[in-house]
C-alpha cells in the first residue's frame, strides 16, 4: 500500500502522483478502507437517528461541493488546489468536501478519480462526504455507457480489473443517498423522489429499490420548468420533476434548496424552479462540450433563501 510520508504533510501534488501511479493492491484497499469508514460513520449516525444512507451536517464551518466528474482527473485536482480544502483540513478548520457522484465513465482517467476520492477519505474521513451518483447505480440501473469496467482491465488486467469493479459495487451500496445540511439544503444527485413521504424514504431508497422508485428518481431525474408532478424522461429512467415536487420536497425536510448534479450545463451551472435548484456539473471535458466546468464553495453558517444568493459562490473555470 502505498502511504505518505509520516515526517511531513502530503501537498495536493502527493495525492495526485500517488493515485496516478496506485497499483492494483493499492486500488483494493482503498476501497476496502472506504467501506469500513462509511459502516463506521453510518453506524454512529444511526446511534443518534435513523439516518440509513442520510448524511446529516449542522449548520456550521464552510463546505466545497463538486458535482459530476466523470473520470475528469484534471479538473478534480484543479478544484482540489483552487479550493485550498487539503490545507484546511489539515490545519484542523470545520471544513467539509461533498461529491454529489458521477466520479467514473466517459472520461480518460476514471481509475485515477477514484484513488484520488478515495485517498481523500481516508486521509480526511470526517471532512470527506461520498454520495451516489445514477453512475454508482444498483446493477439492475447501471448507466449507458458504462465503460469503467473496460478502463479498470485495460490498466489492471482482466481479471484485476473485474474484481476491482466487484469490490467498487460493493462500495456503491454504502455511498450516501442524500445529504441534509441543517435548515440550509439537501443534496441529492439527480432529483426530488416525487413519492417520498418522509425524511425515512431518503434514507432508506437504496433499501426499498427496486419495489418503489425512490432511488431511481433520486439518481436519475431532472428538474423542468412549466410542469406540474412528473413525466417520462428521455433518459429511460427516473422522471422529469416540476416546481410542486421541489416544494413539497423542501417543505419536509425543512431545507431550502437543493443542490444537485446529473446534467451538463453550458456554463457548468444552472438554476431552476424559482431558485429553488442549483446544478452543479464539475467536468467540460470530452465527451461534453459545455463552455465551463463548475463547483461551490459554500459558508454553511450563513443562512440561504434562494440558490440566487449562491451564485458568487459558484467557481467556474475551463
Amino acid at each position: 500500500m502505498v502511504t505518505f510520508m509520516a515526517s511531513k504533510r502530503p501537498t495536493v501534488d502527493d495525492f495526485i502522483n500517488q493515485s496516478k501511479i496506485a497499483s492494483e493492491t493499492d486500488f483494493s484497499a482503498l476501497i476496502r478502507q472506504a467501506i469500513l469508514l462509511l459502516k463506521k460513520e453510518q453506524k454512529c449516525e444511526k446511534s443518534k437517528r435513523d439516518s440509513g444512507r442520510l448524511a446529516y451536517l449542522p449548520a456550521s464551518g464552510k463546505a466545497t461541493i463538486i458535482g459530476d466528474l466523470h473520470g475528469d482527473f484534471e479538473s478534480l485536482a484543479y478544484i482540489l488546489k483552487d479550493s485550498g480544502f487539503l490545507r484546511k483540513a489539515q490545519k484542523g478548520e470545520d471544513v467539509h468536501l461533498i461529491f454529489l457522484g458521477d466520479y467514473g465513465d466517459r472520461g480518460i482517467a476514471q481509475p485515477e478519480v477514484y484513488c484520488l476520492v478515495l485517498k481523500l477519505k481516508e486521509q480526511f474521513p470526517t471532512n470527506v462526504v461520498l454520495m451516489r451518483g445514477n453512475h454508482e447505480a444498483p446493477l439492475d440501473m447501471l448507466p449507458i455507457p458504462h465503460d469503467l469496467p473496460a478502463q479498470l482491465k485495460e490498466k489492471y488486467g482482466e481479471k484485476a480489473g473485474a474484481q476491482l469493479m466487484v469490490e467498487l459495487h460493493k462500495l456503491f451500496n454504502r455511498l450516501y443517498n442524500a445529504v441534509i445540511i441543517e435548515e440550509r439544503a439537501v443534496l441529492i444527485h439527480g432529483g426530488a423522489p416525487s413519492k417520498a413521504k418522509s425524511i425515512r424514504d431518503l434514507a432508506y431508497a437504496n433499501k426499498k429499490h427496486p419495489k418503489e422508485t425512490l432511488l431511481e428518481e433520486m439518481l436519475w431525474s431532472d428538474p423542468k420548468e412549466d410542469l406540474l408532478g412528473t413525466e417520462f424522461s428521455h433518459r429511460g429512467a427516473g422522471r422529469f420533476f416540476g416546481l410542486d415536487v421541489t416544494d413539497k420536497l423542501l417543505k419536509m425536510l425543512n431545507v431550502k434548496v437543493l443542490i444537485r448534479g446529473h446534467e451538463s450545463c453550458p456554463e457548468g451551472f444552472k438554476i431552476n424552479h424559482n431558485s429553488k435548484v442549483l446544478t452543479l456539473f464539475s467536468t467540460n471535458k470530452l465527451p461534453y462540450s459545455n463552455n465551463y466546468a463548475a463547483y461551490l464553495q459554500l459558508n454553511l453558517t450563513k443562512n440561504i433563501t434562494s440558490t440566487r444568493q449562491l451564485e458568487r459562490h459558484i467557481k467556474q473555470f475551463k
